[in-house]
């Protein structure tokens, strides 16, 4: 769900995200997620957790635990 009016964007995590080509911060608010990044790179992500994602690098992110909520928010110029 985007919220109007911002860079905000809250996911509930079921299956796989391929991430947008925005940079950005990803924050678990809830659950467990792993980001899957170039070259056998991954970040995971517990609740209060952040990893900065650049639009330049392709990601995809998975649920781990049940119940996983992700905010992505874009970086403003």
């Amino acid at each position: 769900m985007r919220l109007p009016g911002s860079g905000l964007r809250v996911v509930h995590l079921s299956g796989t995200l391929t991430g947008p080509t925005e940079t950005g911060y990803l924050l678990c608010l809830s659950g467990e997620a792993v980001v899957d990044l170039p070259l056998s790179n991954f970040v995971r992500l517990r609740p209060a957790e952040g990893y900065r994602v650049q639009a330049q690098t392709p990601w995809t992110a998975f649920a781990t635990k049940d119940g996983t909520v992700l905010l992505f928010s874009t970086e403003q110029d």
